[in-house]
C-alpha cells in the first residue's frame, strides 16, 4: 500500500471516529445507527466493519477512549495559565456554560452520554468510560496537588469538581440555561478553596 493510500486509509478512519463522536454526542449510544455514522463520515457503510470488525461496540469503545483523550487535554489547557486554582475552575465552569451554549444544549461531553447508558448493559464500555473519568480526576487531582492541595485531597476535590460538571451539564440540558452550571461553578470554586491548606 503506498503512503498516499496508507494516509487515506487512516483519514477515513478518523472520520469515522469523528462521526461517532458527534452523533453518539447528539443522540446517545443507542439512538445511533452505523448507516447513520457512514453517512456523517462519508464513508462507504461496509468501511466501518472494515476498521471495526466488532461493530458498534468497538467503535463506541474507540470514540469513549479517543474523546476522553482529548477531553483530558483541555484540562491542561484550561487550568496551565492560571497559578489560582480556585481561580482556574471557576473560570473552567463559565467556559463550559459558553460550550453548552454554543452547542444549543446538546451535551458536550460524550462520555457522560454513553456512560449513562450502558453501565448497566456493556461492560466493556461501562469499563472505557470509568477509565476515561478516572484519567480526568487523576489528571485534574495533580493540577490541585500542584497547586497546594495536600495528595488524598487533591484527588476528592477533582472528583467533586468533576461530578459537579457533568451534574450541572444533565440540569442545563434539561432546563435548557447555563444557570445551572453557572452556579454550580461557585460550588466548586468553593470546594477547591476550602481544599486549600489555610495560611
Amino acid at each position: 500500500m503506498s503512503d498516499g493510500q496508507t494516509g487515506s486509509t487512516h483519514e477515513t478512519r478518523q472520520r469515522i471516529v469523528r462521526a461517532g463522536t458527534e452523533l453518539f454526542r447528539r443522540s446517545g449510544y443507542t439512538g445511533t445507527g452505523m448507516k447513520q455514522i457512514a453517512e456523517a463520515a462519508g464513508a462507504p457503510f461496509g468501511s466501518i466493519y472494515h476498521f471495526f470488525p466488532g461493530g458498534k461496540a468497538q467503535l463506541g469503545e474507540e470514540v469513549i477512549r479517543t474523546s476522553g483523550a482529548v477531553y483530558l487535554g483541555l484540562v491542561a489547557t484550561l487550568m496551565a495559565p492560571y497559578e489560582d486554582p480556585v481561580a482556574a475552575t471557576a473560570d473552567a465552569f463559565t467556559a463550559a456554560a459558553d460550550t453548552l451554549l454554543k452547542l444549543d444544549f446538546a451535551d458536550p461531553c460524550p462520555i457522560a452520554t454513553v456512560a449513562l447508558e450502558v453501565a448497566s448493559t456493556n461492560e466493556a464500555l461501562r469499563q472505557a468510560t470509568s477509565e476515561v473519568f478516572d484519567s480526568w480526576i487523576e489528571r485534574l487531582g495533580a493540577y490541585y496537588a500542584a497547586g497546594g492541595i495536600p495528595g488524598p485531597a487533591a484527588r476528592e476535590t477533582a472528583a467533586s469538581v468533576i461530578a459537579l460538571l457533568e451534574g450541572a451539564f444533565m440540569l442545563a440540558r434539561a432546563a435548557r440555561s447555563t444557570a445551572p452550571v453557572l452556579s454550580a461553578s461557585g460550588a466548586a470554586a468553593a470546594i477547591v478553596r476550602a481544599a486549600l491548606p489555610e495560611g
